[in-house]
């Protein structure tokens, strides 16, 4: 009998033991909780560098134009998009070259330009207009192209 007695003891005690565990596994286990957290984005973008590039020494009054490539710096730490390049305006050197007679059509880009930069796919033509006035001075002038960006 005391046998039997102690024996339910034990298993008594081992019953409380293991429900105790139980009830302790379930509480640290299971949560429930709630939360939020905001941040801000980035308020300002730098600006980027369009560089344009080409070859004006196949440029003459009437011609089609010459290819213009742009490569675009990129100084932000992420991605930026050129939507379009558009035409500014040219320095000639010597000034008697007309920089009212050079143009170039908007070029549109819609192009991701990366940390750092690269080249944009599109090119554009630049194109020396045959007006009634005498170019000649505009025979090995030195061009620069200035264009913007949007």
């Amino acid at each position: 009998m005391i046998r039997t007695k102690k024996r339910a003891i034990i298993v008594a005690v081992v019953a409380v033991v293991a429900l105790a565990a139980a009830i302790g596994g379930y509480a640290f286990w299971t949560t429930t909780g709630s939360g939020s957290s905001a941040a801000t984005a980035a308020g300002t973008t730098a600006a980027i560098t369009i560089t344009p590039s080409f070859a004006a020494n196949t440029l003459y009054p009437g011609a089609t134009g010459v290819p213009v490539s742009f490569t675009a710096t990129n100084t932000n730490p992420g991605d930026v998009m050129v939507h379009q390049v558009v035409f500014d305006h040219v320095v000639t050197s010597p000034s008697s070259c007309l920089a009212a007679d050079f143009s170039m059509a908007t070029v549109t880009e819609d192009h991701r330009v990366p940390p750092g930069g690269g080249a944009l796919p599109n090119n554009g033509t630049l194109v020396l207009a045959d007006t009634a006035l005498n170019q000649d001075t505009c025979k090995s002038a030195n061009i620069t192209l200035f264009v913007t960006s949007n």
